[in-house]
């Protein structure tokens, strides 16, 4: 089962999987987040989560049953977005006088020396996205040689309280006690990597939930992550400000791709496309010519993806889908 979690809604669907062919995407469903007058957005979140759960237990898992014979979801996978999560990269080093062997448990050793934290935060998620062993990116590196090496972790910190109560919510509802959560904007970009796995310069450019999420890739590696408030609230110029101000900063420190993969809300990919390519951001590369901006939709996962649903594809789940079936057993 996978769980969006995002400002303005919260969507569910049942993904079925085998082995050597594409999952399944069985039954979707999205739902307003509908703050009532006083009511904190949290108690809003988690009053629509239990609606969406009964929808799910209700209308998905028949179409579950019908598929696997089973009614009943091994995991459940939760994406949480901003306001309750943050995102955060970190490299980790290796080196030594002699050559040693890369291994996993060398590995999982130095992350529980260097763990994390961060207040009233739990850390959900903690995801090596690139190694690199005597210089060089390698995908396949335990049990290789090397003088030194690094890992790029990609962390995900979800709201303490919020957190509990998502997942007390879920396990209210169903009998899944492994529920597993992740920051929305770590999923996409893990889920990016494989839907454009030749692109190894490029912007992503996160604007799915209230949070602007830039990340930037370089050689296949992910070389910078930068999130601020969503000013498209307020109007799209306060959103092209906010965008324009994070490649400016990125700019300082990295020369800038000419790629840039957009996500965004179906309903809003058009607009925020179109205000970009009217922002001049030429300059910022230093050239007459502006970057390629490259709206990402459901469209460009539809070969990785089965929709069995009739609903429309939902661009968040169908990445988490992605994700879940590439993501580092």
């Amino acid at each position: 089962m996978l769980i969006d979690i995002s400002s303005g809604s919260v969507a569910g669907a049942y993904a079925h999987y085998k082995n050597g062919e594409a999952p399944s995407i069985l039954y979707t469903r999205r739902m307003p987040i509908e703050i009532r007058e006083g009511e904190q957005h949290e108690k809003a979140m988690l009053r629509a989560l239990e609606i969406l759960g009964n929808a799910l237990i209700r209308e998905g898992a028949p179409v579950l049953a019908r598929a696997t014979d089973s009614g009943h979801a091994d995991t459940i996978l939760v994406s949480v977005d901003a306001p309750w999560q943050e995102t955060k990269v970190r490299t980790e080093y290796f080196e030594r006088k002699m050559p040693f062997t890369f291994t996993k448990r060398m590995v999982a050793t130095a992350l529980e020396k260097t763990s994390v934290t961060a207040e009233g935060k739990i850390l959900a998620d903690e995801s090596i996205i690139g190694t690199i062993l005597n210089g060089y990116e390698t995908r396949e590196p335990y049990g290789k040689k090397a003088h030194r090496a690094s890992i790029i972790l990609l962390t995900s910190f979800i709201d303490e309280k919020i957190s509990e109560s998502i997942a007390e919510s879920l396990r209210k509802l169903f009998h899944t006690k492994n529920i597993l959560s992740i920051a929305g904007s770590s999923v996409r970009y893990q889920a990016m990597r494989t839907v454009f796995p030749h692109e190894r310069d490029a912007l992503i450019l996160d604007a799915i939930g209230q949070l602007i999420s830039i990340v930037l890739v370089r050689k296949g590696l992910l070389v910078a992550v930068a999130e601020v408030s969503d000013a498209i609230g307020v109007n799209i110029d306060s959103w092209v400000t906010e965008v324009i101000n994070e490649f400016t900063k990125l700019a300082k420190e990295h020369p800038l791709p000419r790629t840039i993969f957009l996500l965004a809300q179906e309903k809003d990919i058009l607009l925020l496309e179109k205000a970009l390519n009217s922002a001049g951001l030429a300059g910022l590369w230093l050239s007459d010519n502006p970057p390629k901006i490259v709206p990402v939709k459901a469209g460009h996962i539809s070969g990785s993806i089965k929709q069995v649903t009739t609903a429309p594809p939902d661009l968040p789940l169908l990445l988490m889908a992605l994700y879940w079936q590439h993501r580092e057993k």
